[in-house]
């Protein structure tokens, strides 16, 4: 029986990959991490998502990221940049995010007997981190293999795709209302269509309107 272990966060992206992992694989499940994020609603999101799909759901604290990093989703009196600087990621990036969530999770699947790991980063359509490109996903892998004397393989059925295709994939899975309105992917914590108009919000929303156009002109 084939096993995957989902990074979940609630959000567009992890849902969708949640709901794609459990169509390539016989059994599923789901880890989410307390990391001081303020907008922490996407816990109980992600809890509500994980029984609809009845996958056993994990959450687990790192909220020692948030002491000692300095950024928008963990200090409350930093507010999220309304757009990317030119010559740096935008202040929403958590330092060694990633590569902390998959390490944990690996110790975890490991435990679980789990060697596939799935994670909703992307490459095409992002904000800039450095911890989504497929480049740090690769060698993330093969340093987990070596740490730990596992086959892991990490899953990024995302990596490449537009927001707008992103979309169309949920709709294939059979979970396009799902993730429009039961999501939460707003920085500022509003599950949905969120705020509007923090970075998080506006790309999927250009992405959402990019792929209703393209799906009423079929």
């Amino acid at each position: 029986m084939s096993r995957a272990l989902v990074v979940f966060s609630g959000g567009q992206d992890s849902t969708t990959c949640l709901y794609w992992a459990k169509q390539k694989f016989d059994d599923v499940e789901a880890i989410s991490f307390d990391y001081g994020q303020k907008h922490r609603l996407e816990l109980d999101v992600a809890s509500i998502i994980a029984q609809k799909a009845a996958v056993p759901f994990h959450v687990y604290k790192l909220d020692l990221l948030g002491d000692i990093t300095n950024n928008a989703l963990t200090n409350p009196d930093m507010d999220v940049e309304p757009d990317k600087p030119a010559n740096r990621p935008p202040n929403t990036l958590v330092e060694g995010r990633n590569m902390l969530f998959l390490t944990y999770a690996a110790v975890f699947a490991k435990s679980k007997g789990i060697s596939n790991l799935v994670t909703g980063v992307g490459q095409a359509d992002y904000s800039g981190y450095p911890d989504c490109r497929d480049e740090f996903i690769r060698s993330l892998n093969q340093t987990l293999n070596l740490s730990m004397e596992t086959d892991y393989e990490i899953h990024t059925p995302l990596m490449w795709k537009s927001k707008e295709e992103i979309w169309q994939l949920s709709d294939e899975l059979g979970i396009f209302d799902l993730v429009r309105n039961e999501t939460l992917t707003c920085y500022n914590g509003m599950i949905g269509d969120g705020c509007g108009h923090c970075p998080a919000c506006r790309l999927r929303k250009n992405g959402l309107y990019a792929y209703l156009a393209k799906r009423s002109n079929k």
